[in-house]
Protein backbone atom coordinates (compact mmCIF):
# COMPACT_ATOMS: atom_id res chain seq x y z
CA UNK A 1 0.00 0.00 0.00
CA UNK A 2 1.45 3.33 -0.85
CA UNK A 3 1.93 5.77 1.85
CA UNK A 4 -0.54 8.18 0.61
CA UNK A 5 -3.14 5.87 0.68
CA UNK A 6 -3.01 5.92 5.09
CA UNK A 7 -3.58 10.27 4.64
CA UNK A 8 -6.37 10.72 6.84
CA UNK A 9 -8.38 14.71 7.86
CA UNK A 10 -9.90 14.54 11.05
CA UNK A 11 -10.71 17.75 13.37
CA UNK A 12 -8.61 19.64 11.42
CA UNK A 13 -5.68 17.11 11.11
CA UNK A 14 -4.31 15.86 8.51
CA UNK A 15 -2.09 12.94 8.85
CA UNK A 16 -0.47 9.71 8.10
CA UNK A 17 -1.18 6.58 10.47
CA UNK A 18 -0.01 2.62 10.06
CA UNK A 19 -2.55 2.01 13.04
CA UNK A 20 0.03 -1.08 14.16
CA UNK A 21 -0.56 -1.98 17.35
CA UNK A 22 2.43 -1.02 19.35
CA UNK A 23 4.41 2.24 20.19
CA UNK A 24 3.84 5.10 18.49
CA UNK A 25 6.81 6.58 16.26
CA UNK A 26 5.79 10.04 15.99
CA UNK A 27 7.88 11.62 13.24
CA UNK A 28 8.24 15.68 12.34
CA UNK A 29 8.83 17.57 9.04
CA UNK A 30 10.83 20.11 8.37
CA UNK A 31 10.20 23.49 6.69
CA UNK A 32 9.64 22.77 3.48
CA UNK A 33 9.04 18.59 4.23
CA UNK A 34 6.22 16.36 3.18
CA UNK A 35 4.98 12.65 4.06
CA UNK A 36 7.25 11.38 0.96
CA UNK A 37 10.49 12.78 2.94
CA UNK A 38 9.65 9.60 5.51
CA UNK A 39 8.59 7.15 3.51
CA UNK A 40 11.71 5.03 4.11
CA UNK A 41 10.76 5.11 8.00
CA UNK A 42 6.99 3.99 7.44
CA UNK A 43 7.16 1.28 5.17
CA UNK A 44 10.67 -0.03 7.37
CA UNK A 45 8.62 0.25 10.91
CA UNK A 46 4.88 0.35 10.16
CA UNK A 47 4.78 -3.00 10.93
CA UNK A 48 6.23 -2.97 14.56
CA UNK A 49 5.25 0.52 15.21
CA UNK A 50 2.24 2.59 15.02
CA UNK A 51 4.07 5.13 12.69
CA UNK A 52 2.09 8.76 12.78
CA UNK A 53 2.97 11.60 10.50
CA UNK A 54 1.17 14.94 11.30
CA UNK A 55 1.25 17.52 8.13
CA UNK A 56 2.32 20.82 10.10
CA UNK A 57 0.12 23.84 10.08
CA UNK A 58 2.86 25.66 8.87
CA UNK A 59 0.48 27.29 6.27
CA UNK A 60 -2.65 27.20 8.58
CA UNK A 61 -1.68 29.28 11.20
CA UNK A 62 -2.04 33.10 10.84
CA UNK A 63 1.23 34.58 9.55
CA UNK A 64 1.18 36.72 13.27
CA UNK A 65 0.68 33.51 14.97
CA UNK A 66 2.83 31.53 13.32
CA UNK A 67 6.09 30.46 15.33
CA UNK A 68 8.20 27.57 16.41
CA UNK A 69 5.65 27.45 19.84
CA UNK A 70 2.28 27.75 17.95
CA UNK A 71 4.23 24.41 16.09
CA UNK A 72 4.41 22.78 19.58
CA UNK A 73 1.06 23.51 20.47
CA UNK A 74 -0.52 22.22 17.33
CA UNK A 75 1.52 18.86 18.22
CA UNK A 76 -0.01 18.57 21.00
CA UNK A 77 -3.02 19.07 20.79
CA UNK A 78 -2.72 16.29 18.03
CA UNK A 79 -1.41 14.20 20.42
CA UNK A 80 -3.93 14.79 23.08
CA UNK A 81 -6.59 14.27 20.25
CA UNK A 82 -5.38 10.77 19.33
CA UNK A 83 -5.15 10.34 22.62
CA UNK A 84 -1.31 8.62 22.59
CA UNK A 85 0.14 7.76 26.03
CA UNK A 86 3.83 7.90 25.12
CA UNK A 87 5.60 8.57 21.82
CA UNK A 88 9.03 7.83 20.19
CA UNK A 89 9.11 11.32 18.51
CA UNK A 90 11.81 11.57 15.34
CA UNK A 91 12.03 14.84 13.87
CA UNK A 92 14.41 16.54 10.64
CA UNK A 93 15.46 19.49 10.50
CA UNK A 94 12.98 22.25 11.93
CA UNK A 95 10.86 18.57 12.59
CA UNK A 96 13.62 18.05 15.17
CA UNK A 97 13.70 21.20 17.00
CA UNK A 98 9.94 20.69 17.45
CA UNK A 99 11.08 17.47 18.83
CA UNK A 100 12.94 19.22 21.33
CA UNK A 101 10.45 21.69 22.37
CA UNK A 102 7.54 19.03 22.77
CA UNK A 103 9.62 17.07 24.66
CA UNK A 104 10.76 20.12 27.45
CA UNK A 105 7.21 20.75 27.31
CA UNK A 106 5.94 17.26 27.97
CA UNK A 107 8.63 15.04 29.80
CA UNK A 108 6.23 12.52 31.04
CA UNK A 109 4.69 11.72 27.46
CA UNK A 110 8.23 11.45 25.30
CA UNK A 111 10.02 7.73 25.68
CA UNK A 112 12.55 8.45 23.29
CA UNK A 113 14.25 11.34 20.68
CA UNK A 114 15.53 10.95 17.15
CA UNK A 115 16.89 14.02 15.43
CA UNK A 116 18.41 13.86 12.31
CA UNK A 117 19.95 17.38 10.31
CA UNK A 118 17.91 19.12 13.56
CA UNK A 119 17.93 22.91 13.80
CA UNK A 120 18.51 24.57 17.24
CA UNK A 121 21.78 25.36 17.68
CA UNK A 122 22.50 26.18 14.10
CA UNK A 123 21.43 26.31 10.51
CA UNK A 124 21.73 27.43 7.50
CA UNK A 125 18.97 27.08 4.77
CA UNK A 126 16.65 28.42 1.98
CA UNK A 127 13.88 29.92 4.48
CA UNK A 128 14.87 33.07 6.15
CA UNK A 129 15.01 35.71 3.59
CA UNK A 130 12.64 35.87 0.21
CA UNK A 131 13.85 33.43 -1.99
CA UNK A 132 13.54 35.14 -5.82
CA UNK A 133 10.16 34.45 -6.93
CA UNK A 134 9.49 32.90 -10.23
CA UNK A 135 13.51 31.36 -10.32
CA UNK A 136 12.67 27.84 -10.63
CA UNK A 137 17.06 27.01 -11.65
CA UNK A 138 17.83 28.76 -7.93
CA UNK A 139 14.80 26.46 -6.07
CA UNK A 140 15.93 23.70 -8.11
CA UNK A 141 20.21 24.18 -7.07
CA UNK A 142 19.09 25.20 -3.69
CA UNK A 143 17.19 21.65 -2.86
CA UNK A 144 20.13 19.60 -4.89
CA UNK A 145 22.34 21.56 -1.89
CA UNK A 146 20.07 19.59 0.77
CA UNK A 147 21.80 16.33 -0.36
CA UNK A 148 25.19 14.65 -1.07
CA UNK A 149 24.10 13.29 -4.29
CA UNK A 150 21.98 15.74 -6.03
CA UNK A 151 19.78 13.25 -7.94
CA UNK A 152 17.74 12.33 -4.76
CA UNK A 153 16.25 16.44 -5.89
CA UNK A 154 13.46 14.77 -8.08
CA UNK A 155 11.83 16.80 -10.23
CA UNK A 156 8.58 16.22 -7.68
CA UNK A 157 10.42 17.33 -4.88
CA UNK A 158 11.74 20.63 -6.69
CA UNK A 159 8.09 21.33 -7.84
CA UNK A 160 6.84 21.27 -4.69
CA UNK A 161 9.44 23.66 -3.50
CA UNK A 162 8.93 26.37 -6.16
CA UNK A 163 4.92 26.26 -5.63
CA UNK A 164 5.68 27.38 -2.46
CA UNK A 165 7.92 30.19 -2.99
CA UNK A 166 5.72 31.33 -5.56
CA UNK A 167 3.06 31.46 -3.49
CA UNK A 168 3.38 34.92 -1.49
CA UNK A 169 1.19 33.95 1.69
CA UNK A 170 3.54 30.68 1.83
CA UNK A 171 6.69 32.26 1.30
CA UNK A 172 5.44 34.85 4.01
CA UNK A 173 4.80 31.70 6.55
CA UNK A 174 8.09 30.38 5.73
CA UNK A 175 9.88 32.97 6.35
CA UNK A 176 8.06 33.74 9.86
CA UNK A 177 9.10 30.21 11.26
CA UNK A 178 12.60 30.48 10.11
CA UNK A 179 13.03 33.59 11.63
CA UNK A 180 11.47 31.76 15.15
CA UNK A 181 13.70 29.39 14.79
CA UNK A 182 16.74 31.26 14.74
CA UNK A 183 15.69 33.14 17.51
CA UNK A 184 14.76 30.09 19.44
CA UNK A 185 18.05 28.88 20.67
CA UNK A 186 18.42 25.87 22.20
CA UNK A 187 21.79 25.90 23.88
CA UNK A 188 21.17 26.84 27.50
CA UNK A 189 17.97 24.14 27.75
CA UNK A 190 19.47 20.92 26.28
CA UNK A 191 20.62 20.03 29.28
CA UNK A 192 16.99 19.42 30.75
CA UNK A 193 16.62 16.55 28.30
CA UNK A 194 16.23 13.19 30.08
CA UNK A 195 15.06 10.57 27.99
CA UNK A 196 17.26 8.73 25.48
CA UNK A 197 18.41 11.36 22.26
CA UNK A 198 19.75 9.27 19.02
CA UNK A 199 21.28 11.76 16.77
CA UNK A 200 21.58 10.77 12.80
CA UNK A 201 23.70 13.15 10.62
CA UNK A 202 24.67 13.30 7.43
CA UNK A 203 28.62 13.59 7.21
CA UNK A 204 28.37 16.32 4.31
CA UNK A 205 25.34 18.01 5.85
CA UNK A 206 26.06 22.11 4.69
CA UNK A 207 23.08 22.93 6.17
CA UNK A 208 23.26 21.81 9.77
CA UNK A 209 26.99 20.75 9.56
CA UNK A 210 28.58 17.43 11.72
CA UNK A 211 29.52 19.83 14.39
CA UNK A 212 26.26 20.77 14.90
CA UNK A 213 25.88 17.29 15.82
CA UNK A 214 28.42 17.14 18.18
CA UNK A 215 27.11 20.04 19.61
CA UNK A 216 23.91 18.55 20.69
CA UNK A 217 25.81 14.92 21.80
CA UNK A 218 27.59 16.92 23.83
CA UNK A 219 24.94 19.17 25.59
CA UNK A 220 22.45 16.26 25.99
CA UNK A 221 23.04 13.63 28.47
CA UNK A 222 22.08 10.32 27.35
CA UNK A 223 22.39 10.87 23.65
CA UNK A 224 24.40 8.92 20.87
CA UNK A 225 25.74 10.13 17.85
CA UNK A 226 26.19 8.20 14.47
CA UNK A 227 26.92 10.01 10.92
CA UNK A 228 26.10 8.85 8.10
CA UNK A 229 28.90 9.05 4.94
CA UNK A 230 28.41 10.91 1.62
CA UNK A 231 24.87 12.66 3.24
CA UNK A 232 23.53 15.48 3.41
CA UNK A 233 20.92 17.09 5.73
CA UNK A 234 17.93 14.43 5.08
CA UNK A 235 19.68 10.61 5.75
CA UNK A 236 16.55 8.86 6.00
CA UNK A 237 15.48 9.91 2.31
CA UNK A 238 19.16 10.29 0.80
CA UNK A 239 20.49 6.99 2.60
CA UNK A 240 17.11 5.26 3.98
CA UNK A 241 18.38 1.79 4.38
CA UNK A 242 21.37 3.08 6.47
CA UNK A 243 19.40 5.43 8.76
CA UNK A 244 16.67 2.85 9.55
CA UNK A 245 19.42 0.14 10.65
CA UNK A 246 20.75 2.95 13.15
CA UNK A 247 17.11 4.12 14.14
CA UNK A 248 16.24 0.45 14.34
CA UNK A 249 18.66 -0.62 16.93
CA UNK A 250 18.48 2.57 19.06
CA UNK A 251 14.56 1.82 19.04
CA UNK A 252 15.14 -1.68 20.16
CA UNK A 253 17.33 -1.34 23.39
CA UNK A 254 14.38 1.23 24.92
CA UNK A 255 11.75 -1.59 24.30
CA UNK A 256 10.31 -2.45 27.56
Amino acid sequence: MDFKDLIKEENGFTYVESGTDGEVLLLLHGLFGALSNFQGIINKFKTEYNVVVPILPIFEIPFKELNLLSLVKAVEEFVAFKGYDKVHILGNSLGGHLCILYALQNNEKVSSITLTGSSGLFESSLGSTFPPRGNYEFVKKKSESTFYDPAIATKELVDEVYSIVNDRNKTLNIIATARSAIKNNLEDKLDQITCPTLLIWGKEDTITPPFVGEKFRDLIKDSELHFVEKCGHAPMMELPDEFNRILGEFLSKQKK
